[in-house]
C-alpha cells in the first residue's frame, strides 16, 4: 500500500487492525478484538466533528487521520464500550413513565 494514494489505500483497508497498522498507531490486539467497531465508529465521529476541513495533500490528511484514530483507540484503552456509549443502543434516554429506554428508531439507525 506504500505506492497508493491515501484514498486508494483507504479503499483497501477493511479492519480496525488494518487502519491502526496503516496509520502507524501502536495497539494491543486484545483491546481491538473487544472494541473494533467502537473504535472505528469513534474515529468516524471524531473526523466528522473535528476534521471537517481536510487538507488537500495526502500527508496532511494522513496526519489528521492518525491523530483521531489514535485518540479513538486510546478512548477504549482507558475506558470501555458501555462507558463510552458510541452506539445509540448504549445511549439510554428517560421515558415519560420515569424509566430509561435504549430504543433506537429506524430513521436514526440509517442516518450517518
Amino acid at each position: 500500500m506504500d505506492t497508493l494514494t491515501l484514498d486508494e489505500a483507504l479503499e483497501e483497508i477493511s479492519t480496525a487492525e488494518d487502519f491502526l497498522e496503516y496509520f502507524g498507531v501502536a495497539f494491543e490486539p486484545s483491546v481491538v478484538q473487544v472494541n473494533r467497531l467502537h473504535i472505528l465508529q469513534r474515529f468516524h465521529d471524531y473526523l466528522a466533528r473535528y476534521a471537517r476541513e481536510m487538507p488537500a495533500d495526502d500527508a496532511g490528511r494522513t496526519a489528521i487521520y492518525k491523530q483521531w484514530l489514535a485518540q479513538a483507540y486510546d478512548d477504549f484503552v482507558k475506558s470501555d464500550a458501555l462507558t463510552e456509549k458510541v452506539f445509540a443502543v448504549f445511549q439510554n434516554t428517560p421515558t415519560p413513565e420515569g424509566g430509561m429506554s435504549s430504543f433506537v428508531p429506524l430513521d436514526k439507525v440509517f442516518r450517518t
